[in-house]
């Protein structure tokens, strides 16, 4: 998320840190290589420049010209202004009524159906919601069967239409069914329509009258940048939308969308999608994403990932083996399943920050099968080899690595590094006594 756009912003500051004294040519010429990378990063034009002038006309105060850390200032500065661009605060979903309706909306093939059972998923995860889902898209086939499934597979409620062919109808009942039963939530997933379709945007428009929403929450797919904004656009003029979600943010790369939608729809973006997984989406913090984008991580996001989805008793066994140094190849499996959970390791390396020792990490090239390797080769050693590795001769390598799909090389290498941590926890243990 937003790599070359970060990567930009990093090496437009490294060149600022380099300067003892700062002027309004420097203050320039950092906003031109800014506006730069933002243009080519497919941002709004107008957003742009709004940015741009807020940005020089602070950065150019007595206090920042003449200040002993200059470039920081400047740095503090831009990271307010972008905070401000995406959207200020983090912006919660409207939830006190019962049942909260929310109404997904958006263009066809932006990821609705999916999204909705993401939410869903979220809601029930995080905050102890009972969701129903409604189907409401009769147009595209199979589209109610997808989100069924969807909602079977992560332990979700979804409303059987029982084959009406009307989504109004779909709607007023499943409606009824969320006050009888005593849902918290419906979340009614519409049909994708293109905003010059006049027949389908009045549908829409009786759907949003009908169901009295709570939130209208446009989707849109954050790859198509500009494209996305626009059609957000056209959308909030014919309906009260409340905010945006961003799906395909993990593929993303520039970040035009989500630095221009807020501004240019005067909508929040309130969550993202970041990968293909049920889990893999999350409340979108502008202040977390600026960070992220000055190359400054962000620590307190992979906080709370790690949190609410680490065993924590587990975590504090495979910490006490830690300290005695008696951490098996058993616990190091069993703790590469547990970092599994946090999603791939190319998305927790984006939440540290890129600077200081950490500053290479961007480069670090880990395949998302790395660890799936070294579990198939653990898995393929016998219980008291799992415990002991000295056993581990050449005939037995042989027997593993057929048995793991890997090759002897391999299991030398995961034997070595084995080792070498093993020296390392006992060293530390020294260092401590």
């Amino acid at each position: 998320m937003f790599e070359s756009l970060s990567d930009r912003f990093q090496r437009v500051f490294k060149e600022l840190r380099g300067e003892g004294h700062l002027t309004e040519f420097h203050v320039d010429q950092v906003m031109k290589e800014l506006r730069v990378a933002l243009l080519e990063a497919d941002v709004h034009l107008q957003v742009v420049k709004d940015f741009t002038t807020a940005v020089r006309e602070k950065a150019v105060g007595q206090e920042v010209l003449t200040s002993l850390s200059p470039a920081q200032q400047v740095l503090k500065i831009v990271s307010a202004e972008l905070t401000k661009i995406l959207g200020g605060k983090a912006a919660e979903l409207n939830l006190r009524k019962r049942p909260t309706v929310i109404l997904l909306v958006g263009l066809q093939g932006s990821g609705k159906t999916t999204t909705a059972a993401k939410l869903a998923l979220h809601l029930k995860s995080k905050m102890g919601k009972q969701v129903l889902l409604v189907p409401a898209d009769v147009y595209r086939p199979a589209a109610t069967e997808q989100l069924r499934t969807l909602a079977k597979e992560n332990g979700l409620f979804a409303y059987d239409p029982k084959g009406e062919p009307s989504a109004l109808n779909r709607v007023r009942a499943a409606l009824k069914d969320a006050k009888l039963f005593g849902y918290d939530v419906a979340i009614v997933d519409t049909a994708g329509r293109l905003h010059i379709d006049e027949a389908l945007m009045d549908e829409v428009a009786k759907l949003s009258e009908l169901a009295q929403p709570d939130e209208i929450l446009f989707v849109a797919d954050a790859m198509t940048g500009q494209d996305a904004v626009r059609s957000a656009e056209a959308f909030a003029a014919r309906l009260p939308l409340t905010g945006v979600i961003l799906t395909k943010m993990d593929g993303d790369a520039r970040g035009g969308a989500a630095l221009s939608i807020a501004t240019v729809v005067g909508k929040p973006l309130k969550f993202i999608g970041v990968g293909e997984k049920p889990k893999e989406f999350e409340p979108f913090h502008p202040d977390r994403a600026a960070s992220r984008l000055l190359g400054m991580g962000d620590v307190m996001g992979l906080i709370e990932k790690v949190s609410a989805e680490t065993d924590e008793k587990a975590a504090l066994l495979a910490a006490e083996k830690l300290r005695k140094n008696e951490f098996t190849l058993t616990d190091l499996r069993d703790q590469m399943r547990q970092m599994k959970k946090l999603g791939s390791i190319r998305s927790l390396i984006d939440h540290l920050p890129k600077i200081g020792p950490l500053k290479n990490l961007g480069n670090v090239d880990i395949p998302d099968d790395a660890t799936k390797r070294l579990e198939a080769m653990i898995d393929s050693m016998t219980p008291s080899e799992r415990e002991e590795p000295k056993l581990i001769n050449g005939s037995r390598k042989l027997r593993i690595a057929a048995g793991s799909g890997t090759t002897v090389p391999e299991i030398n290498q995961l034997l070595k590094q084995y080792q070498e941590m093993k020296r390392m926890l006992k060293g530390a243990s020294r260092m401590r006594g």
